[in-house]
């Protein structure tokens, strides 16, 4: 089950620490060696999380043909109300993400499914008041100042994500608990297989049946659950998870205070990050306009994110990567790991950004077909293609934080960066400078970029010997507090 991996990553540890070999050859040999082993955890995991976001993406553009209020309505209700559920439970995650990743790296494989169902059991609790501020979302929006016919249309779309947030509890430990064994091409298969019945499913239900927005949005709800259910059958029925899924155990509920308070900082950590770009569009709703500024921020935003997915899937590889090495005793692979999948993410959201420019005028006739809303975002595009750039460096260093345990660190830099910095720069730009969308949105990139040159200056002055000894006392405590229940 672990041999690939293993074996790749020993040869890596191996190839780095060979002083016989001159410098250029220990680093060619090295870097062959890593990109193996970096494809085959990224391309599978860019694959999924294009595929995922594509049913969202899909979504949006379901409902923005139905007309421009239904636009607005669904990006606001996706990108202003829904990631609010998507950061928050994907940053709870990521503490599986950390630990499994280590634990598989250790061979310590029996606590990868405890560290599963401990997680999803907390996720499912915190859906609950997540349902309640989705059930309130139309009061809510307008309290924070959006237009009465906006909210009332985005509610009803809200109301149709309430299943998707409990998807969300059960799909993110569990793609997590996958990607630290390095098994990732399965659900992308099984994401694939989703998305086009998703397709399907919301023709029937936006056109046929004649639904509307809230078909749309329960159809992707149910697309969600279809997903989770077919990676449960595989972990389960699989001979790859032989070692790591051992069944339903009490074991999950122990040790419960503690794990919540890891999630709680992993969770502020990305929160943080996915709630930024969910202000900027709710900032935009208290534009002069805020129709035109919602669907032309929502299109912009919508192709930003698909190009993030990219970068999300290198984040996986980074995070896998690396906390493998850590939990493996391997420093010098840990480090290198980091400086190959920063520079390849990089290279390829410059070549993403510079498509963009070069199409700036077509783009969002994918979405809607006003004359008005194109130049808008025709407008916008050099700030989307700085977006798209940042997006390739900054994703890669929050995976690296990840693999280490660094989310408290990480969390305080989005503070200062992008609340302090990125948001009120961007509001003093939009609204006194007059500026509008443009001023926000380059408001906020400011943000990004300082907390960017921050986890670049961090990672890159990492004591790589160090954070494996810090794995190996993280590991053995809880380990121990799980000594009582596995003996």
């Amino acid at each position: 089950m672990a041999s690939s991996g293993g074996e790749g990553s020993g040869s890596l540890e191996s190839v780095l620490n060979d002083a016989t070999l001159p410098w250029g050859r220990r680093m060619w040999l090295a870097s062959l060696i890593e990109m193996r082993l970096l494809v085959s955890l990224a391309a599978p995991a860019v694959m999924a999380s294009l595929i995922n976001y594509a049913m969202s993406m899909s979504t949006q553009i379901f409902s923005g043909h139905l007309g421009n209020l239904e636009l607005a309505a669904a990006s606001l209700g996706n990108t202003g109300i829904q990631i609010f559920a998507y950061g928050l439970m994907l940053g709870m995650a990521s503490a599986v993400e950390t630990l499994c990743g280590q634990a598989y790296g250790a061979h310590k494989y029996q606590m990868l499914g405890i560290y599963l169902q401990r997680s999803t059991v907390l996720l499912m609790a915190t859906g609950v008041p997540l349902a309640a501020i989705y059930a309130f979302s139309r009061p809510l929006l307008i309290l924070l100042g959006e237009s009465p016919e906006i909210a009332k249309a985005a509610s009803v779309f809200v109301y149709g994500l309430i299943p998707q947030i409990f998807a969300y509890a059960a799909n993110f430990p569990i793609q997590k608990f996958l990607q630290a064994q390095s098994i990732v091409a399965p659900s992308a298969y099984i994401s694939a297989a989703a998305l086009a019945v998703h397709l399907l499913l919301s023709w029937i239900a936006v056109y046929v049946i004649g639904m509307g927005l809230l078909g749309a949005s329960l159809v992707l709800s149910l697309s969600w659950w279809i997903m989770v259910a077919a990676q449960f059958v595989y972990i389960v029925a699989s001979a790859r998870c032989r070692l790591t899924w051992t069944g339903f155990s009490w074991q999950a509920l122990s040790s419960l205070p503690e794990f919540f308070r890891f999630s709680s900082a992993s969770a502020v950590m990305l929160c943080l990050e996915a709630w930024y770009f969910q202000i900027l569009v709710l900032i935009a709703g208290l534009l002069e306009n805020p129709e035109l500024a919602l669907d032309s921020l929502s299109i912009c935003m919508t192709i930003a994110g698909w190009a993030f997915m990219i970068s999300v899937g290198f984040n996986a590889a980074a995070s896998v990567r690396v906390s493998n090495e850590l939990g493996a005793g391997n420093p010098k692979s840990a480090a290198f790991s980091v400086v190959i999948v920063t520079v390849l993410s990089l290279i390829i959201s410059v070549v993403l950004a510079i498509v963009i420019l070069c199409l700036r005028g077509h783009i969002s006739y994918i979405f809607t077909e006003g004359e008005t809303v194109a130049r808008a975002v025709s407008d916008l595009c050099p700030l989307l293609a700085a977006t798209l750039v940042l997006n390739g460096i900054q994703p890669v260093l929050s995976g690296v934080a990840v693999g280490c345990g660094w989310q408290a660190f990480v969390a305080y830099v989005n503070v200062g960066c992008y609340y302090i910095v990125g948001v009120p720069l961007g509001s003093l730009l939009g609204f006194k400078f007059g500026l509008g969308a443009k001023g926000i949105w380059g408001g906020m990139i400011g943000g990004t970029t300082m907390q960017t040159l921050i986890l670049l200056w961090v990672t890159f002055r990492t004591d790589w010997n160090k954070e494996v000894e810090k794995t190996k006392e993280r590991l053995k405590k809880w380990e121990d507090k799980q000594q009582p229940l596995l003996t």
